[in-house]
């Protein structure tokens, strides 16, 4: 006898549930997901999902982007991640964007590090500025 299908949830509903990709598994493509997500086996495509937790003999071949990860296999790609935590046994190849980071003794980042800015500056007024004169036009007249 086949059990029933659990019931819908909705998004608010997503706490305890998460998914795992296990030691042998290999996606060839990108994968999100909305519960947290733990990657045991290899990805070759970008990761998106709202908590990850990569274990140490995981590889990711793409970018990661998560509100919260803990990063402790290979990553060949850009990382953007609010709260992240590099295992000592993690190996990232790329570049880093987080707003904070911890970094345990023997992790590598090989790569540049930007922190977020928590201010969205696209969004923000800019002022209105008038173009400058050219110190040396100005220089150039004062000379003649």
């Amino acid at each position: 006898m086949v059990p029933p299908a659990p019931p819908q949830q909705s998004s608010s509903a997503k706490r305890g549930m998460f998914s795992v990709l296990g030691p042998d598994v290999i996606v060839t493509g990108n994968v999100t997901a909305t519960a947290d997500l733990h990657i045991d086996g290899r990805v070759e495509g970008d990761v998106n999902c709202g908590t990850l937790a990569q274990g140490s003999e995981s590889q990711i071949f793409g970018s990661v982007t998560a509100e919260v990860a803990r990063l402790a296999g290979a990553i060949e790609g850009t990382v953007r991640v609010k709260t992240l935590t590099v295992e000592r046994s993690a190996k990232i190849t790329g570049d880093v964007e987080y707003e904070n980071i911890t970094i345990e003794n023997g992790g590598h980042i090989d790569g540049r590090l930007k922190h977020m800015s928590t201010v969205d500056t696209s969004a923000a007024p800019r002022p209105v500025v008038a173009p400058a004169a050219s110190p040396f036009g100005a220089a150039n007249e004062q000379a003649a």
